[in-house]
């Protein structure tokens, strides 16, 4: 067994163990991604396939169980981009391609779900910093109050409030939040030289996707904050995804962010509708498909609904 499958099933074993202490002590991680019910505490699966996918300039990314991790791999510096739960976690530092034993220099979280922090405990001992937007602890700290796992949870020690950027000697990270979307902390990651943007939770490409309320997500601002976001960024970056279709997978281009704009603006005109003709919310969010959108259907589970009755709760909604 060489070097790197070494370590790759030591730290799986340790994570292991870790898993096996929390199910003794009758806890449980909690699930991949929040539901319109709120906070699941059900154990995912373990994964069945992890992988390591480079794009350019020390820049890849790895996909496991949970949100799409990004991470920058340089003589320079080590950066991670999000960290899955602990199993998957522990597998993703083992394997970081060229890291060896030196430290990660930062492990940025997009935002505070559960599929995107629950590894920072694996993470944070070989970390010299946890950077989030400054609304991401107390959001995480809220989740996890209600789930019951305020102590599986390990918060950013920096945050920002608009713009966090840091020069790494061959690349320089940009992290960017211009307002509530998915959440109210929804933070874009730009690696600047191998232009690659990592995007969170605010693109699941051909996914139905989750607006969570509960922490300040909005329709309206998902819409405003994808068309600030093609302003912003280049035209030719490659666009990381939170989560994705396995046919269109967790890397594309800014046609997907318009896809996912578009998805949004066509959510708010179905409800509008709705609403106009006087039908009943429980009509207006029952639908099963949203017309011209049959690539973003999964039927378990169908998350379109929860979209629509986000958009039914911001149209009627008193100021």
């Amino acid at each position: 067994m060489n070097r790197r499958g070494f370590l790759i099933r030591s730290s799986v074993l340790l994570s292991a163990s870790m898993l096996s202490r929390l199910r003794l002590s009758g806890q449980a991680p909690t699930a991949a991604a929040p539901s319109p019910r709120g906070p699941q505490t059900v154990s995912p699966p373990a994964p069945s396939f992890t992988e390591f996918r480079p794009l350019r300039r020390g820049v890849g990314y790895f996909t496991g169980r949970g949100g799409t991790i990004g991470w920058l791999a340089t003589p320079d510096a080590a950066v991670i981009v999000d960290t899955q739960f602990p199993d998957t976690a522990a597998i993703c530092l083992a394997g970081l391609p060229d890291r060896a034993n030196r430290p990660v220099d930062v492990v940025l979280n997009t935002h505070h779900h559960a599929d995107h922090t629950s590894g920072n405990p694996i993470m944070k001992p070989a970390a010299k910093t946890i950077v989030a937007q400054a609304n991401v602890p107390k959001l995480q700290f809220a989740a996890a109050e209600r789930a019951g796992t305020l102590d599986q949870q390990v918060y950013a020690d920096t945050t920002f409030a608009e713009v966090w950027r840091h020069d790494f000697g061959e690349e320089i990270v940009t992290a960017q939040y211009f307002g509530p979307a998915h959440t109210n902390g929804d933070a874009i990651v730009h690696f600047e030289e191998a232009n690659v943007v990592h995007m969170g939770d605010l693109v699941f490409n051909r996914l139905y996707p989750v607006v969570d309320r509960a922490a300040g997500g909005t329709v309206r601002g998902w819409i405003s904050r994808l068309e600030e976001t093609i302003d912003t960024y280049p035209a030719d970056a490659i666009y990381l995804f939170g989560h994705a279709n396995a046919k269109f997978g967790v890397s594309g281009s800014q046609d997907d962010l318009r896809m996912m704009r578009d998805f949004f603006t066509a959510v708010l005109e179905y409800v509008q509708k709705g609403i106009a003709a006087g039908q009943a919310k429980e009509q207006i969010v029952g639908l099963e498909n949203l017309p011209g959108f049959s690539d973003f259907h999964l039927p378990r589970p169908n998350r379109l609904g929860q979209s629509l009755a986000a958009a039914y709760a911001e149209l009627t909604e008193k100021s």
